[in-house]
């Protein structure tokens, strides 16, 4: 009789969770402070449902069932305008959007769909959001008239994603890793063939190689990652700013720096020498007069002094 109790009770909550439509799954999303995030609902709304999107158990955003009414953090009490101005609700799908996501929005996001008979469907984000340097986001790249550069993407090998790779905001290079297709700067119609023949892409890791690169070429180039998944979708936004010189600048540049520290060192040993200027000329006064002395003692005993770089020698006049 106990053992069939207990059945009949674990029957009794699967039938209460299967018609409530609640699912215990949680889907774990790992993105970098910056970043752009869409947790997507898969569903259409209509006038009979209510969407309510919680943030740690917090109610900050709704659609009400007519599609008209979007509350707000503060409307929701959610006691904190950390995501003002960096949320975007869909109100065709419901479909959330953090812009410009940080490390205090870590934690687990919960979508709520309650349908006009009271059903209601539930769905699990837990969000970690990773800290970057701002170097990491901005590079700063100095190169030769000549030579070959590489911006790394900095990426790992993921099963879906799109990189696309933009010089001074023209489109010049995209992978599709799912679609195993590369795209050059010629198959985007952008009016120019500055890099023809001398862009490569890496198909793992998305990152750029310019080879033989020009004074032209300096600029931003801005990488834009799109990782996608059934549940979410985050975007990804990394910029390099590319400085070219030609080698006699470089040479150029070396010279001056000599110049100037050619130019301090003078500097340097001028006030020196106006400042114990003093002594230096009652020194050489002192040298003076040993001389003399010298020369006079041995004049008296009929001798001459002949001084060498290592010994003096004497001789008898």
């Amino acid at each position: 009789m106990k053992l069939l109790f207990n059945l009949l009770a674990v029957i009794s909550i699967f039938l209460d969770n299967g018609a409530s439509g609640v699912g215990s799954d949680v889907v774990s999303v790992s993105v970098k402070e910056g970043d752009s995030v869409i947790f997507h609902t898969h569903v259409k709304t209509n006038q009979q449902n209510c969407i309510r999107w919680y943030f740690n158990h917090t109610c900050f955003t709704q659609i009400s069932g007519n599609l008209s009414h979007i509350c707000t953090d503060v409307q929701c009490d959610i006691g904190t305008e950390k995501f003002r101005d960096r949320l975007k609700l869909d109100t065709q799908t419901g479909s959330l959007t953090i812009r410009d996501i940080r490390t205090t929005d870590s934690g687990l996001y919960e979508l709520k769909i309650i349908s006009s008979s009271n059903n209601t469907s539930e769905k699990s984000f837990n969000v970690t959001v990773n800290g970057v340097s701002a170097t990491e986001l901005n590079q700063m790249r100095h190169v030769m008239d000549g030579e070959t550069v590489t911006l790394e993407s900095g990426e790992t090998n993921y099963t879906s994603y799109l990189m696309t790779w933009y010089f001074n905001y023209a489109c010049i290079a995209e992978i599709n890793v799912s679609m195993s297709k590369i795209c050059t700067n010629d198959q985007f119609n952008n009016g120019t063939e500055r890099f023809r023949e001398r862009l490569k892409l890496d198909h793992q890791i998305g990152s750029l190689t310019i080879t033989n690169i020009n004074i032209t070429d300096s600029g931003l180039y801005r990488l834009q990652i799109i990782i996608s998944d059934s549940s979410f979708c985050i975007t990804r936004v990394k910029r390099f700013n590319v400085t070219v010189f030609y080698p006699a600048a470089g040479i150029c540049v070396a010279v001056v720096i000599l110049l100037m520290a050619a130019a301090v060192t003078a500097g340097v040993i001028y006030c020196r020498q106006k400042k114990y200027k003093p002594t230096l000329k009652k020194m050489r006064m002192m040298l003076i007069s040993r001389h003399r002395i010298q020369k006079t003692l041995l004049k008296g005993l009929g001798m001459t002094v002949n001084q060498t770089h290592d010994e003096a020698a004497y001789t008898i006049m």
